[in-house]
């Protein structure tokens, strides 16, 4: 399954802070019907993501229905990205 689109980065202040960006209602009710064959537990989706020039592979988050993509530090230094930038994402699932 691929999908594509585009959000908002956002941090996450918790213990442990992190960058990400939510996928949209309609793409993340396609995942959920997904998730049963390629989840490796607690909901996490294994995708491979590009943004820009820069991919990488990483896993979907379940977070209050949805599902968020973790930034990684290099990636967002790569691709000049901060909080409150709109950037376009490619989800390859089930990498």
């Amino acid at each position: 399954m691929d999908l594509e689109f585009t959000g908002e980065v956002w941090h996450w202040k918790g213990p442990s802070p992190h960058h990400f960006v939510t996928v949209p209602e309609d793409e993340c009710e396609d995942l959920a019907e997904t998730a049963a064959m390629v989840s490796y537990g607690w909901g996490m989706i294994p995708v491979t993501v590009r943004i820009g020039g820069t991919e990488w592979t990483t896993s979907l988050w379940p977070k209050d229905g949805r599902y968020i993509v973790p930034l990684r530090l290099d990636v967002r230094r790569r691709e000049g990205i901060d909080v409150g930038d709109t950037v376009a994402v490619r989800l390859v699932v089930g990498v």
